[in-house]
């Protein structure tokens, strides 16, 4: 994406505007595409704007990250969804997600049952997808 075109082509396209020449015309004359033209009229119209607006980023951050790691360290087991309520913001998981990350924390996976204490089920000597159990009958 390129740079916001500049105040001066803004104002000298919005007066040919003003003096009625047509989209198409204007568009043509100054290596603008009609629907920006567009777009600059009604902006012009309806909110008496005809700057430009700043472009891309985040202009602030909903995540209180102090906080946030706070959370974590008091319950490190919580999904994101529970820090999230927690912290009472409205925001994407994906963002808690990322704010985690930035924080140096990760996810680790986690058994959630104690490990079998059953012997194993098959005999170690057995080929895999084997029985394990001799045939009755003895084939020749």
């Amino acid at each position: 994406m390129g740079a916001a075109y500049s105040q001066d082509l803004r104002d000298k396209v919005l007066h040919a505007y003003d003096r009625g020449m047509k989209t198409r015309q204007i568009a043509q004359a100054f290596d603008v595409s009609p629907s920006w033209l567009r777009r600059v009229a009604q902006r012009r119209r309806e909110l008496n704007e005809i700057s430009p607006r700043p472009m891309g980023g985040k202009r602030f951050e909903k995540i209180d990250r102090v906080r946030l790691a706070q959370l974590v360290a008091q319950r490190p087991d919580a999904t994101l969804a529970e820090l999230r309520e927690a912290l009472g913001v409205v925001c994407a998981i994906s963002a808690m997600g990322a704010a985690v990350k930035k924080l140096g924390f990760s996810f680790k996976k986690k058994r959630y049952t104690p490990r079998s204490k059953i012997a194993p089920m098959s005999r170690s000597d057995v080929r895999s997808g084997s029985s394990g159990v001799r045939a009755s009958t003895r084939i020749v």
